[in-house]
């Protein structure tokens, strides 16, 4: 039996594997969202998808643009679900003033990380992210590719 001491880690929803492909990810942080109940439904099973969303900042408030959320089939019939409706995301104050100063600078943009449950509230981890060069995404691909060798030759020594 379990006891209620021990926090399990939290599960994954959603991953943006294209930010880390085209950002240098330089500081993170976890922020709250405003859901309806609808939603959270959907993301009960696993229907969400970050790749071409961003973050926002307007009047103090961070804002997902373009996250969606495909509702389910059993939606409910008086609500018309909207799979790309902008969220509010919830951070301190002070948080919010930090990354409202980074993101004037050049170069800095807040990208979606993961959606993911903690103590069953729906989370999502931004970025403070600096656009790569062409180059530097080259790079990425070389590494990868050098690792996925790596693996390779290792397994097959293995046998």
């Amino acid at each position: 039996m379990a006891s209620k001491d021990k926090k399990s880690p939290p599960s994954r929803i959603a991953e943006n594997k294209r930010a880390f492909f085209n950002y240098f990810i330089e500081e993170r942080y976890e922020a709250g969202m405003v859901l309806y109940g609808w939603e959270v439904k959907a993301l009960r099973s696993g229907k969400a998808q970050l790749t071409d969303a961003y973050v926002v900042i307007r009047d103090g408030e961070l804002f997902l643009i373009g996250g969606q959320i495909n509702p389910l089939k059993s939606a409910s019939t008086h609500v018309r679900p909207e799979p790309d409706r902008t969220k509010k995301l919830l951070l301190h104050k002070d948080e919010i003033k930090r990354l409202v100063g980074k993101v004037e600078q050049k170069g800095y943009t807040l990208v979606p990380l993961h959606l993911y449950w903690k103590n069953g509230r729906v989370k999502c981890e931004i970025a403070l992210a600096k656009g790569k060069a062409e180059y530097d995404k080259r790079n990425t691909i070389k590494e990868r590719e050098g690792k996925r060798e790596v693996e390779r030759a290792m397994k097959s020594r293995q046998r």
